[in-house]
C-alpha cells in the first residue's frame, strides 16, 4: 500500500547508513540524492483513493467519526515531524557577493594586481628608489574589480528581492477532530491519519482523502494548471490520483462547499511538497555567457603568458639580469589584461536588462539576458501564457446553424445576427440560469475587464450576455428566482424557476443548462426562429454534428433549454420543492448550444511566427485536454497550416492509427498518459523527428522530463509557466520565464526572468534583445582588445631595441579606464545590422563570443596599424627635439641613468636627466593621444561586422557622444595645469595630434574593403579568416 510502504522507507532513511564503512559517506549521499531525485521525477504514487472506508480505518487507525486520540497524534508528530515544507536552500548574501568579486573575469584582474604588487616588491627590495608604476597599477586593478563587483552585486540584488514564497503556501490554522471533539490547531501540528474539516475559502492543510463532502469544489490551478474549480466527492473516479475526485491536495484552495477527510500525507511528502523539493533540488547548469567569458579568459591568458614567457627568455638572452627579466615578464602579462572590459560587459548586460524591463521583461540575473538570445527551444505553458486565461463564448448554435461570437480582447472581431427570437430566448436562459455576478463598483470598467464572482464558464456567459443584451442584473430583477437546483456531477445540469411577468407567456419560466447530451434527452421540442417544433431525428442529427464540430474545436459546450410551466398547475405562490422535485424536468423545449474557449492572446500567432523564422522550436506543454490543446496550437500557429498529426493522417486515409508511419507526420500531440510509458530514447525520437509538438494532460514531473529531453538534444531551452506545477521545469531550463500577473510566487522564485504583462510575445522581444547583446558584446570586445597591441608593443621595443620607454603604465591606465570606457559601452546601444530574427539560433559549440578570428583582427591587423601610428608620433617628437631614430637605439641605459647629466643628441647638444624625462613624458602623452585618434576609426569600424558603416549610418547618439568624450578627456589630460605632476602628462603641440590621422584613415579604408569582400563573396576566404 502506498503509504505503508512510504513509512517503512521513512524509517530506513532515518537510520544511519549501514554500509557507510564499505563506501565513503559522500558517495552514499550522492547516490541517495540521485535516487531521491529520480523518485521525485516519477509520477505520484498513491493508492489511498482506491481504498474503502474500512481499509482506511485499518491503515491509519483513525476512527472515522471521532478522529485520532491526542496521544496517538503526538506519537505520529514525533515520528513524522511537523507538517511544513523544508524551505529551499538559499545562497547567503556574502557568498553571492564573493562570487561577483572572484568569479571568472574578476580573477584575471586579481591575478594581475597580485603580480603588480609582486613586481613592486622585487623592485623595492633591489633598488634604492623604486618606480611607483607597479604599485599604482596594482591598486587601480584592485579598485576596478571591487567597484565592478559591487555594481553587479547591487544590480542582481535589486532584481532578485523575491519573496520567500513557500512560507505563504502554508495554511495557518486547521480544523481537526480528535477524541471526538473539533479543535482548531496550528496547521504544522496536523499529522497523518488526522480527521480534518474544510469549508469554502480555506486552504487545504495537507493531502486529504475525502470521506464526506457537500458541494465541495477546490481550485487546483496552481498544481495542475486547470483553471476550472474541481468537484470533490468521496467516490473514487480515476486511477490517476491527480485526477480522482476523492483526494484534495495540500495548499490548494477550497472554493465552495464543505468536506471532511483523512490526512494521508504531510509536509514534504505531500504532492505539493514533492514539487517544491524537486524544484529546490535540481542541479542548475551554467549560463551560456559565463561559459563564453571563461573561454575568452582562457584565450587572453594564453596570449599573455605566451608573450610574457617568450620575452622573458629573449630578455635573458639579451643579457638582462634575472630580476629585470621577471619584472618585464610581469609587465607584459599585466599589459595584456583588458582592465576596462569587466566593467564594459557588466554595464552592457545591465543596460539590456533595463531596456527589457521597459518592454515588460524583468530579468533576475544579468547573464540570463544573453541566454534568452541563444534559446533554440521554447516550452510554453498554455493557460494564461498563450491564452488570455479567461473563458469566452466562442460559438453558439441556434436556429439550426452555428454562429460565431467575438473572442478578441478589444471586441474588434465579427458579430452575429442578433435579430432572431431564438437568440433572445437563448440569452434569457443563459442570463437567468447562472449564479455568476459582477463584483460591486465596476461600472466604469469595460465589461470584459470586470471581476466576477462565480466559476469560469458562468462568468463567460455573463459577460457575453451583458455585452450583447445589456444589463443581466436588470433581466434577473425582472424575472424573480423562486427555486433552484445547483449543478452537480451526477445529473450534470443546473436548473432554476423564475416568475415571468410577460404578457402571453405563463407565470413561471423554468430554465436549465448543462451537458448538451443530458439536456437534449430531457427535451421533446426545439425552438426554431422563435417557434416551437417537434424534435425529430433530422434535427437531432444536426444537433449531434454541431456538438461534435464545436467539441472538435476544443471548446466547452453547454446546452440550454426552457419550459413555460402551465398556469393551471403552477399558480402564483406555488411552493417548488427542489429536494423532492414537484415540477416537470422532462419534455422541455431545446433552445440552443453555446460553446466557450480560453481564446489565444492576440499577439501570440505573430510571436510564434517570429520564433519559427528565428529557428526556434515552440513546444506547447499543458495540463489541458488534447483536443483543446491541439485547437489552441492550431489557432496560434504552433501547429501550422497543412501540417498533420498521425491521427489526422489516419482519419484522412481511413486507416487505423497504428498503420501510419509516425515520421510522415510533421506535427504530434502526445498525451501525458502515453508519456509515462515512453523510454528516454522514444521521447528523443519524438523530439527529433517532429517539428511541431504539443504535450497535453502532462503532470509537473513530466514537464521536467520534457525539458531534460530537449536538453539532451543539445537545445538551449526556455520554459514559460505560471503555476507551482511549473517550478521544477522553470528551474531546470536554461532560462525559466514566469508570469508576473498570474504567476504563483513559487514559479517567480524558480524563474530567471518574469514577464510583467504575462504575454508570450514579450519573450520574442527578449530573444531579440538577447541576440543583439551577444552581437554587441563581440563588437565591444573587439574594440577594447585592439588598443592592447599599441599598449604592449612600446614595452617590447623598450626591451629589445633599448629605446626610451614610448608609453608608460599610467598612460595605459588612462586609455583602458578613461578614454576607452564610454565608447566601448556605447556599442551596447548599436542597432542590429540585419534582421536578427531571421537567422538560426547560435550554436554554442562553434559560435563563440571571442574566437581566433576576432583576436586576429584586433591584435594582428587593426592593432598593428594603431601601434605604427603611436611609434610614428613618438619618433617625430624625439626627432624635433634632436634625437634621430638611429641615435635612439641602445640609448636606454644612459637615458635612464639619474647621474648622467650630459647625454648628447644627434646634433651634439647635451641633455640633463630632468630635461630628458620631460621629453620622454611628452612622448608618452603624444603616444596616448595617437591611440585616441586611431581608436576613433576603430570605434566606427566596430559598429558593424558585415555591413558598410555607410549602410548602418551614424544613428547611435551615445556612440557619437563617446567619440567627443574620449577626445575631450585626452585633451583635458594633456593640457590641464598640474597634470605634469599628477599623471606626468605634458601639453602637446597641435601639429603632433595630426601625426596619427593618416593611420586612422588607413584603418577605416582597410576595414571597409574587407567588409566589401565579405559581402561580395559570402563564404569565401576573407569571410572564413576574418569574420568574427
Amino acid at each position: 500500500m502506498g503509504l505503508g510502504k512510504g513509512k517503512d522507507d521513512y524509517k530506513l532513511a532515518a537510520t544511519s547508513e549501514d554500509d557507510g564503512n564499505k563506501k565513503s559517506k559522500k558517495e552514499v549521499k550522492k547516490a541517495k540524492e540521485k535516487k531521491d531525485m529520480d523518485d521525485l521525477k516519477k509520477e505520484v504514487d498513491l493508492d489511498d483513493h482506491k481504498l474503502t472506508f474500512d481499509e482506511l480505518h485499518r491503515k491509519y487507525g483513525t476512527d472515522l467519526a471521532r478522529g485520532l486520540t491526542s496521544a496517538r497524534a503526538k506519537e505520529i508528530l514525533l515520528r513524522d515531524g511537523p507538517n511544513t515544507l523544508t524551505p529551499p536552500p538559499t545562497t547567503p548574501e556574502w557568498v553571492k557577493f564573493c562570487r561577483q568579486l572572484f568569479g571568472g573575469f574578476s580573477m584575471l584582474l586579481w591575478i594581475g594586481a597580485m603580480l603588480c604588487f609582486l613586481a613592486y616588491g622585487i623592485q623595492a627590495a633591489s633598488e634604492d628608489e623604486p618606480a611607483n608604476d607597479n604599485l599604482y597599477l596594482g591598486v587601480v586593478l584592485s579598485v576596478v574589480v571591487i567597484v565592478t563587483g559591487c555594481f553587479s552585486y547591487y544590480q542582481e540584488a535589486k532584481s532578485s528581492k523575491i519573496m520567500d514564497s513557500f512560507k505563504n503556501l502554508v495554511p495557518q490554522q486547521a480544523l481537526v477532530v480528535r477524541d471526538g471533539e473539533k479543535m482548531n490547531i496550528n496547521a504544522q501540528q496536523v499529522v497523518v491519519g488526522d480527521l480534518v474539516e474544510v469549508k469554502g475559502g480555506d486552504r487545504i492543510p495537507a493531502d486529504l482523502r475525502i470521506i464526506s463532502a457537500s458541494g465541495c469544489k477546490v481550485d487546483n490551478s496552481s498544481l495542475t494548471g486547470e483553471s476550472e474549480p474541481q468537484t470533490r466527492t468521496p467516490d473514487f473516479s480515476n486511477d490517476n490520483p491527480l485526477e480522482t475526485r476523492n483526494i484534495a491536495f495540500f495548499s490548494t484552495n477550497c472554493v465552495e462547499g464543505t468536506a471532511r477527510g483523512i490526512v494521508i500525507n504531510t509536509g514534504d511528502r505531500t504532492v505539493m511538497g514533492r514539487i517544491a523539493t524537486l524544484a529546490s533540488g535540481l542541479e542548475v547548469g551554467r549560463t551560456p555567457i559565463s561559459i563564453e567569458i571563461e573561454h575568452f579568459i582562457h584565450i587572453i591568458t594564453g596570449v599573455a603568458v605566451f608573450l610574457g614567457m617568450s620575452f622573458f627568455v629573449l630578455s635573458l638572452i639579451l643579457g638582462y639580469s634575472w630580476l629585470e627579466a621577471v619584472i618585464f615578464l610581469i609587465g607584459i602579462i599585466v599589459a595584456n589584461v583588458p582592465e576596462g572590459l569587466l566593467a564594459t560587459v557588466t554595464v552592457c548586460l545591465t543596460l539590456t536588462a533595463k531596456r527589457m524591463a521597459k518592454k515588460n521583461c524583468l530579468v533576475k540575473n544579468l547573464e540570463a539576458v544573453e541566454t534568452l538570445g541563444s534559446t533554440s527551444t521554447i516550452c510554453s505553458d498554455k493557460t494564461g501564457t498563450l491564452t488570455q486565461n479567461r473563458m469566452t463564448v466562442a460559438h453558439m448554435w441556434f436556429d439550426n446553424q452555428i454562429h460565431e461570437a467575438d473572442t478578441t480582447e478589444n471586441q474588434s472581431g465579427t458579430s452575429f445576427d442578433r435579430s432572431s427570437a431564438t437568440w433572445a430566448a437563448l440569452a434569457r436562459v443563459a442570463g437567468l440560469c447562472n449564479r455568476a455576478v459582477f463584483l460591486a463598483e465596476q461600472s466604469g470598467i469595460p465589461i470584459l475587464k470586470r471581476d466576477v464572482a462565480g466559476d469560469a464558464s458562468e462568468s463567460a456567459l455573463l459577460k457575453c450576455i451583458e455585452l450583447c443584451c445589456g444589463s443581466v442584473q436588470g433581466m434577473r430583477d425582472q424575472y424573480t428566482k423562486v427555486a433552484e437546483i445547483p449543478f452537480n456531477s451526477t445529473n450534470k445540469y443546473q436548473l432554476s424557476v423564475h416568475l415571468n411577468k410577460n404578457e402571453g407567456e405563463s407565470k413561471h419560466l423554468l430554465v436549465m443548462k448543462g451537458a448538451p447530451e443530458r439536456i437534449l434527452d430531457r427535451c421533446s421540442t426545439i425552438l426554431i426562429q422563435g417557434k416551437e417544433q417537434p424534435l425529430d431525428d433530422e434535427l437531432k442529427d444536426s444537433f449531434q454534428n454541431a456538438y461534435m464540430e464545436l467539441g472538435g474545436l476544443g471548446e466547452r459546450v453547454l446546452g440550454f433549454c426552457h419550459f413555460q410551466l402551465p398556469d393551471d398547475q403552477f399558480a402564483e405562490g406555488f411552493l417548488f420543492d427542489c429536494e423532492e422535485v414537484n415540477f416537470p424536468t422532462e419534455n422541455l423545449c431545446f433552445v440552443g448550444l453555446m460553446s466557450m474557449i480560453d481564446p489565444p492572446r492576440a499577439a501570440v500567432p505573430d510571436a510564434v511566427g517570429k520564433c519559427r523564422s528565428a529557428g526556434i522550436k515552440v513546444i506547447m506543454v499543458t495540463g489541458d485536454h488534447p483536443i483543446t490543446a491541439k485547437a489552441i496550437a492550431k489557432g496560434v500557429g504552433i501547429i501550422s497550416e497543412g501540417n498533420e498529426t498521425v491521427e489526422d493522417i489516419a482519419a484522412r486515409l481511413n486507416i487505423p492509427v497504428n498503420e501510419v508511419d509516425p515520421r510522415d507526420a510533421k506535427a504530434c500531440v502526445v498525451h501525458g498518459g502515453d508519456l509515462k510509458d515512453l523510454s528516454a530514447e522514444q521521447l528523443d525520437d519524438i523530439l527529433k523527428y517532429h517539428t511541431e509538438i504539443v504535450f497535453a494532460r502532462t503532470s509537473p514531473q513530466q514537464k521536467l522530463i520534457i525539458v531534460e529531453g530537449c536538453q539532451r538534444q543539445g537545445a538551449i531551452v526556455a520554459v514559460t509557466g505560471d503555476g507551482v506545477n511549473d517550478s521544477p521545469a522553470l528551474k531546470k531550463a536554461d532560462i525559466g520565464v514566469a508570469m508576473g500577473i498570474s504567476g504563483s510566487d513559487v514559479s517567480k522564485q524558480a524563474a530567471d526572468m518574469i514577464l510583467l504583462d504575462d504575454n508570450f510575445a514579450s519573450i520574442v522581444t527578449g530573444v531579440e534583445e538577447g541576440r543583439l547583446i551577444f552581437d554587441n558584446l563581440k563588437k565591444s570586445i573587439a574594440y577594447t582588445l585592439t588598443s592592447n597591441i599599441p599598449e604592449i608593443t612600446p614595452f617590447l621595443f623598450f626591451i629589445i631595441a633599448n629605446i626610451p620607454l614610448p608609453l608608460g603604465t599610467v598612460t595605459i591606465l588612462c586609455i583602458d579606464l578613461g578614454t576607452d570606457m564610454v565608447p566601448a559601452i556605447s556599442l551596447a546601444y548599436e542597432a542590429a545590422e540585419s534582421d536578427i530574427m531571421k537567422r538560426q539560433p547560435r550554436n554554442s559549440k562553434t559560435d563563440k563570443l571571442v574566437n581566433e578570428r576576432l583576436i586576429s583582427i584586433a591584435y594582428g591587423q587593426i592593432g598593428m596599424i594603431q601601434a605604427l601610428a603611436g611609434f610614428f608620433t613618438y619618433f617625430v617628437i624625439l626627432a624635433e627635439n634632436g634625437f634621430l631614430p638611429s641615435r635612439l637605439l641602445g640609448i636606454r641605459v644612459d637615458w635612464d641613468n639619474k647621474f648622467c647629466n650630459d647625454l648628447e643628441d644627434s646634433y651634439g647638444q647635451q641633455w640633463t636627466y630632468e630635461q630628458r624625462k620631460i621629453v620622454e613624458f611628452t612622448c608618452h602623452t603624444a603616444f596616448f593621444a595617437s591611440i585616441v585618434v586611431v581608436q576613433w576609426a576603430d570605434l566606427i569600424i566596430c559598429k558593424t561586422r558585415r555591413n558598410s558603416v555607410f549602410q548602418q549610418g551614424m544613428r547611435n547618439k551615445i556612440l557619437i557622444f563617446g567619440l567627443f568624450e574620449e577626445t575631450a578627456l585626452a585633451a583635458f589630460l594633456s593640457y590641464c595645469p598640474g597634470m605634469g605632476i599628477a599623471l606626468r602628462m605634458y601639453p602637446l603641440k597641435p601639429s603632433w595630434w595630426f601625426c596619427a590621422f593618416p593611420y586612422s584613415l588607413l584603418i577605416f579604408i582597410y576595414d571597409e574593403i574587407r567588409k566589401l569582400i565579405i559581402r561580395r563573396s559570402p563564404g569565401g576566404w576573407v569571410e572564413r579568416e576574418t569574420y568574427y
